[in-house]
């Protein structure tokens, strides 16, 4: 679900488009993150790369969809460095 490495984190998640609200919801076997953007020619992913960089206050650029472009199940890498912004991240897609 989240691997935490020397230059980021890699998440998987599972993405809900034409949702009422942006938002994050944590259960069991994964994360699920709620765009509010319909998913018709990738106005979705930008819409969820957006939301995770505002979210977690870091640049639009370290945020990569590296898996599942077109698929509502993604893997995403954060590129970030530094190991308390990681951790803040990792405290956020955790909490229940």
């Amino acid at each position: 679900m989240i691997k935490k490495s020397e230059s980021g984190i890699l998440v998987n998640i599972k993405i809900v488009p034409n949702s009422s609200k942006n938002d994050i919801i944590v259960e069991e076997e994964f994360i699920k993150i709620k765009i509010t953007a319909q998913p018709i020619e990738g106005k979705a992913n930008k819409a969820l790369t957006e939301f995770l960089s505002k979210t977690f206050k870091i640049p639009k650029t370290s945020v990569e969809i590296v898996k599942g472009e077109t698929s509502k199940e993604k893997t995403v890498f954060l590129h970030v460095l530094d190991t308390e912004k990681q951790d803040f991240i990792i405290s956020k897609l955790t909490k229940q």
